[in-house]
């Protein structure tokens, strides 16, 4: 990346995160999730996510199919027979997702198990964190990638594309499983960002946009062997993506202008 570029990315870095602090539906940051304590399946919070996170679902795998197969044009799989092949066995698994399922003991997370891929599994902490419609469709479509790909790994060309380009940006190390959820998120973000071009409204575009990732704004910065931190995450997905770079920052100065 150029230094322009750089630093671009880091400004639209600083829209997310500040809008986090700023939105009342903001998502609330992963580590901030995780310091608190767990959430009956019961509790008023929990229970208007999971009514969210289900009534979003339908539209989710729409926005979602949508995203992975504009992600396969961009990177050039949509002339594989091959691929197009295991596009067509990735969305009939996304389409056959039917319901989302409240778990006390997910707390902060969402999951798939392959064995049962028709549920995603929010962590009730999770759901009530997630404040947002932008910010519930990311993590919704996150966690149709993951079904998407099934358990034999069938997108693995598409997923590696999206890893090397990403390391190839950031110099940060984005292989294998690490790779996976990049893409996860990425989809995440692009079919967020379908969902505000289509559903206009008096929010600024870089409030609505910044809560697709802002869950990532975190004070304690922590990764693992599979995945990135949280802000390097943000990082990632902002290099992968320039044209949401550009949005942030535009919409944020159109509205400095007298």
């Amino acid at each position: 990346m150029s230094p322009e570029a750089k630093a671009l990315l880091e400004e639209a870095i600083g829209v997310v995160c500040t809008q986090a602090k700023l939105d009342p539906k903001s998502s609330i940051a992963i580590d901030e999730m995780q310091a608190r304590p767990s959430l009956p399946l019961q509790s008023p919070e929990a229970r208007a996510g999971a009514e969210r996170a289900q009534r979003l679902l339908p539209l989710t795998k729409s926005l979602m199919i949508a995203s992975l197969q504009q992600l396969a044009t961009e990177y050039g799989f949509r002339k594989s027979p091959n691929f197009q092949q295991r596009m067509k066995q990735a969305i009939a698994r996304v389409n056959s997702v039917k319901r989302v399922r409240p778990d006390m003991d997910s707390r902060d997370n969402a999951s798939v198990y392959l064995s049962r891929p028709h549920v995603i599994t929010f962590g009730t902490i999770f759901l009530a964190g997630l404040r947002s419609d932008e910010g519930m469709i990311s993590v919704l479509a996150h966690e149709l990638m993951h079904i998407a790909d099934g358990d034999n790994d069938s997108l693995r060309p598409l997923v590696a594309a999206v890893g090397n380009k990403a390391s190839d940006l950031t110099g940060l190390d984005i292989h294998g499983q690490r790779s996976e959820e990049v893409a996860c998120d990425l989809i995440g973000a692009m079919a967020a960002r379908a969902y505000i071009t289509s559903t206009p409204g008096y929010e600024s575009i870089a409030r609505r946009l910044a809560r697709s990732i802002q869950h990532n704004c975190v004070e304690l910065d922590e990764g693992d062997e599979d995945h990135l931190s949280p802000r390097s995450t943000i990082r990632a997905l902002l290099a992968l993506d320039p044209e949401l770079v550009r949005e942030l920052i535009n919409d944020r100065e159109e509205r400095k202008l007298p």
